[in-house]
């Protein structure tokens, strides 16, 4: 039903101005930024706190660690 029309979608564009205001759009436009800028950073910081992340580095296993050679068991029967 014309949702595709240019002039429909100026029509839309020019009363939601008279309704709101172009001041309270530029408004609700950056709240709606910095909303969105907030939720990346969230994003990235729950990524990073995984163990096993490249950012995060490679963890060891806490304890002593032997070195040696591994030899053969004898079998015993």
């Amino acid at each position: 039903m014309g949702f595709e029309s240019i002039w429909h979608w100026l029509i839309v564009l020019v009363i939601v101005m008279l309704i709101f205001g172009t001041k309270k759009l530029r408004n609700m436009g950056a709240d709606l930024g910095g909303a969105v800028r907030g939720f990346k950073e969230g994003m990235k910081e729950g990524t990073s706190d995984k163990p096993g992340d490249a950012a995060g580095g490679s963890q060891r296993p806490e304890g002593n660690v032997i070195e040696g050679e591994i030899k053969e068991k004898s079998k015993s029967a």
